[in-house]
């Protein structure tokens, strides 16, 4: 009897784990699928793992605009999300003032280009 009760346990136990575990998985795996069809999520997450914090504000003027007057002062076409992301790895100065940008060599034209779309998103203005 207590051999047949610890083989259900057992059973029992091995199924709710391996249900619980498949679950997480695929909630993760929905998350991944979902951030990576969308180039403006998947720019504002590129944008809170880089330096941009330290110049720039989602709202207000730090030592750069706020990304906020950035999308009011762009349209959001595919031309300025090319300008965008060329200054975001090259650097610039004069646009906004003397203090030039800094460059971000290290990021690719397509990650640039995912943070440019976020940044344009900011003012509720979607991409023609």
């Amino acid at each position: 009897m207590k051999i047949k009760v610890l083989i259900c346990f057992s059973a029992i136990s091995i199924f709710i784990l391996s249900c619980g575990g498949k679950s997480e998985q695929t909630e993760s795996t929905t998350e991944a699928t979902a951030t990576q069809s969308d180039p403006i999520k998947e720019g504002e997450k590129l944008v809170s793992e880089n330096d941009c914090k330290t110049c720039h504000h989602p709202t207000n003027k730090i030592i750069g605009p706020s990304h906020t007057d950035v999308a009011k002062k762009y349209e959001f076409t595919a031309a300025n999300v090319d300008l965008l992301a060329d200054h975001i790895i090259k650097g610039s100065t004069g646009v906004w003032g003397e203090i030039p940008m800094n460059a971000h060599a290290d990021l690719s034209p397509e990650d640039a280009k995912k943070m440019a779309r976020y940044v344009l998103s900011l003012d509720g203005e979607k991409e023609k």
